[in-house]
This record gives structure tokens, C-alpha cells and sequence, in this order.
């Protein structure tokens, strides 16, 4: 990863205004900055969330709170709990996320 043009700053996510995103079932509400070259978010999945597409972008994602279940497109699927991570790169490997219990999620891409 290479960042650009991101000058030292901090963030008062509690003073980032929350968007909706409506998943196949369930909600996802993003705090989003876009900083230089990078987004940065703060992500909450309600309980029994399961997104509505493939995802082909590159993150690094972090779970802060709840269980996160990705799945890859070619069948693979990983249960990510508080404290875990993964790292992906831009179209490497399509991924879809899920939660049956509701996750917060930190994600830099």
C-alpha cells in the first residue's frame, strides 16, 4: 500500500456523520473519510447482515467488536472475531461479508 497526500491527523469517529447501506438482509451504517488516496472506515453490520455483492476492492479490515463470516468467491469462508484481521488486495480475491450476531469492523482501502 502506498499512501499519498495524508497529512497527520486524528478522528473523532463519534463526530463522523453514519450513512446507510442496506445489505440482501440486514443493515450496514459506514463512517467514511476519504483522506489522500486511502478511505477510512468505521463499519457496523447489524445481526443477520449479508452483503448484496462481491466485493473486489482491497482492504486491510480489523474486527473490534462481534463475529464477521467472509466468504470468497471460490467457496472459501473464514469467521473472523474481535481482534482478528485480513488483508486483501484489489482484485484478488472477491469476498462477500456476513454476520449472524452483528460485528464493528475498522477498514482501510
Amino acid at each position: 500500500m502506498i499512501i499519498t497526500d495524508v497529512p497527520f491527523n486524528t478522528i473523532d469517529w463519534s463526530q463522523v456523520a453514519s450513512t446507510e447501506h442496506t445489505g440482501i438482509e440486514g443493515m450496514a451504517y459506514w463512517r467514511t473519510l476519504e483522506i489522500g488516496n486511502i478511505r477510512v472506515r468505521m463499519v457496523e453490520y447489524t445481526a443477520g447482515y449479508v452483503a448484496d455483492h462481491w466485493c473486489h476492492r482491497g482492504h486491510v479490515l480489523l474486527v473490534l467488536e462481534g463475529e464477521l463470516d467472509t466468504l470468497l468467491e471460490d467457496g472459501r469462508t473464514f469467521k473472523l472475531t474481535a481482534g482478528m484481521s485480513y488483508q486483501v488486495a484489489d482484485e484478488a480475491e472477491p469476498h462477500r461479508s456476513s454476520t449472524v450476531t452483528g460485528a464493528k469492523l475498522f477498514i482501510v482501502d
